[in-house]
């Protein structure tokens, strides 16, 4: 069984950031429309997103007015340990 690249990734070190991001409508620029995002990330550069949001810059008419940016490591060190001892059950 392999593993799928998502649990690869969190073996690195990457962890779930979401960002809520608000931008101004192209049209009606008084208007802020909410877009979500998310995908795994490093902390604390966040090289994903920061390149989503240069993509967003320089491709989408709407620009950004606010983002908020939450992260969280799915996988912990002190949640992997080795097993010291093996049980039979009848």
């Amino acid at each position: 069984m392999t593993a799928t690249p998502d649990f690869v990734l969190q073996l690195q070190g990457y962890g779930l950031t979401t960002a809520r991001i608000f931008y101004r409508i192209p049209d009606h620029r008084s208007l802020l429309q909410e877009f979500i995002w998310q995908d795994y990330d490093l902390f604390p550069k966040f090289p994903t997103l920061r390149k989503f949001l240069d993509y967003w810059r320089r491709e989408l008419d709407g620009p950004l007015f606010s983002i908020t940016v939450s992260h969280s490591r799915l996988i912990r060190p002190a949640e992997l340990r080795a097993v010291e001892g093996e049980f039979r059950l009848q």
